[in-house]
């Protein structure tokens, strides 16, 4: 099992589907980094927003919003395994 999983996520390395960088838009980098070229835009917003338990470092607000400004979970660009199988358990958390 362990196998499987480990070959399923090195599919996905070096994939242009797994990294994206856009560097004209006008927020890049939306987070402070020390490099900008490993910054991966490809969750920009974050899918992981809605659950308490996203697994990054958050800090909730007064109001109940999550303040992500300092969690760099999502754009990292060697999380995006990371990224499906969090939004695949927490899916089927929801939905059992």
């Amino acid at each position: 099992m362990a196998e499987k999983q480990e070959k399923q996520e090195l599919e996905w390395r070096g994939k242009g589907f797994s990294f994206f960088s856009n560097r004209k838009c006008e927020y890049f980098p939306c987070h402070k980094v020390k490099e900008e070229e490993e910054f991966n835009c490809l969750f920009c917003y974050c899918p992981l927003y809605d659950y308490r338990d996203c697994g990054g470092g958050y800090v909730l607000m007064k109001n109940g919003s999550k303040d992500c400004s300092s969690c760099l979970f999502p754009h990292k660009k060697e999380n995006y395994g990371l990224m499906l199988e969090r939004l695949r358990k927490l899916r089927a958390e929801r939905y059992q």
